[in-house]
């Protein structure tokens, strides 16, 4: 599309006109509006080019959108009116971790916080399953990541219920009224962080099983990478499509107009940082933030500081 623009300036500019028009075409395919009407049959992981982008603009595209993710996350610091959770789901090698060192490179520490939630504890399993993720919640101000979440207790454990038996729940196979209400409980839950302004944002990166298999073998011939790699990883690839359907239905049952799922082409990494980090962009300009205005008299106490300071030897 732009391979015979040599003018970088014009190229930049050309650049720039994609991103507003990247940003407009991600609601359309990405962001499950319209949830009872989901299947993955209608969600390439190999997402082609959208509007002609090759992996070199791409990631230009992408160095743009850290810097301007990076004055966004700074204006809802210093306003601290409004928090922003972003949920992270994938199948094992999905690009989770990868996605948050990219995206958020260029975001101040101090207003971001990253939990990765792991097997739960003794302590975590004689409790509610939400009971954990509330003590990771985003203060007003600042961005929360949740590098796997509460969506655990729907998917692994929907996989294998035989976990449930450790959260001392049931002790019968559960049926499909026990998942509903589980369903409800986390819409129900988001509904109250959002009614709390929190804005909760969720992505589900999407790969395929070739993908997966081609990003272990990576791992596995890199002495480097060994140890990303888990053998449990191995055994769950053998419930890869119990964990399709688990994943499928927790987006048809979970994905609301106040906390959408955005499905996200992640077999190519560049693409799928760029829709997730243009996803937050969209989410953190919508909350229409504005710097905070000091008080009269902080202002002009601000104002002999400065008169001080310029007439200072």
């Amino acid at each position: 599309m732009m391979e015979h623009l040599s003018d970088k300036e014009s190229r930049l500019l050309l650049v720039r006109g994609l991103r507003d028009e990247l940003r407009k075409n991600l609601l359309g395919p990405y962001f499950i509006t319209n949830p009872s009407e989901f299947s993955f049959s209608d969600h390439d992981p190999d997402e082609k080019e959208i509007l002609g982008l090759n992996k070199d603009e791409g990631q230009k595209l992408l160095a743009m959108s850290i810097q301007r993710l990076s004055g966004l996350q700074e204006l809802l610091y210093a306003n601290s009116s409004k928090s922003l959770l972003i949920v992270l789901q994938a199948m094992d090698a999905g690009g989770k971790d990868g996605t948050i060192k990219h995206v958020m490179s260029g975001i101040n520490p101090q207003g971001v916080s990253v939990v990765s939630f792991k097997q739960p504890s003794k302590n975590e399993l004689a409790r509610s399953f939400l009971w954990r993720v509330n003590l990771h919640l985003p203060a007003k101000g600042r961005i929360g990541i949740f590098n796997r979440s509460h969506y655990e207790d729907v998917l692994i454990s929907r996989v294998h219920p035989e976990m449930l038996k450790k959260e001392r729940v049931l002790m019968t196979e559960p049926d499909e009224a026990f998942w509903n209400g589980r369903y409800e409980d986390i819409c129900n839950f988001e509904k109250h962080l959002v009614r709390s302004d929190t804005v909760v944002l969720k992505f589900f990166l999407h790969i395929s099983k070739k993908e997966q298999k081609k990003r272990f073998l990576q791992r596995l011939e890199d002495d480097t990478k060994l140890w990303k790699f888990s053998l449990a990883d191995m055994q769950e690839r053998q419930y890869w499509d119990s964990y399709q359907t688990a994943y499928e239905e927790m987006i048809i049952k979970t994905s609301t107009s106040f906390a959408p799922w955005v499905v996200v082409p992640a077999d190519r990494k560049w693409f799928a940082r760029l829709v997730v980090i243009e996803s937050i962009i969209q989410a953190l300009l919508a909350m229409n933030l504005s710097p905070p205005t000091p008080a009269p008299e902080v202002i002009a106490s601000l104002k002999k500081i400065r008169e001080d300071l310029l007439h200072e030897d």
